[in-house]
């Protein structure tokens, strides 16, 4: 199984929405700028998710997007769902006419896998990986730097 950017972007969107949208709503740009991700792909990528019924949009100064629901209640499979990412390491994409229209001779052990991968990312929640040490220190770093960017960004409207 291959996770692709979409899936991942997703993901990572995602959890930069939990940590900065306790407070107030979270705008693409924001994302985009800590994550180094595309403006315009954070905004397919965010259509999914507000279709899925994961984020909610807040229109007007201030706006942005927040959660629909507590982090502890969205689980990572339900993201990468949410873009139209499958899970499945199988070739057939799980119908199992992968030779000739049967079954190959590995088709149970990718199926397996692709449930194990399944449950596994069902099982861990954005709450719980904000909550891992690792995680916490790098979205620090990344407030940090975006500090500076929009301090950096403030001066030199300041000084023009």
């Amino acid at each position: 199984m291959r996770l692709t950017t979409k899936g991942r972007y997703a993901v990572t969107a995602m959890l930069d929405l939990a940590f900065h949208s306790q407070n107030k709503p979270v705008t693409l740009t924001d994302i985009a700028t800590r994550q180094t991700i595309s403006l315009s792909y954070l905004e397919q990528l965010f259509a999914r998710l507000r279709k899925a019924g994961m984020v909610t949009g807040v229109r007007g100064p201030g706006g942005g997007y927040k959660l629909s629901r507590e982090a502890v209640e969205i689980n990572i499979a339900d993201i990468i769902a949410a873009v139209d990412e499958p899970v499945d390491s199988t070739k057939c994409g799980g119908k199992g006419d992968c030779q000739e229209g049967q079954s190959c001779l590995t088709h149970d052990l990718w199926m397996g896998l692709s449930d194990q991968i399944r449950t596994y990312l069902s099982g861990i929640s954005l709450g719980e990986i904000m909550l891992r040490d690792p995680v916490s220190v790098v979205a620090k770093r990344q407030d940090k730097k975006m500090e500076h960017i929009v301090n950096l960004t403030t001066r030199d409207k300041l000084s023009a």
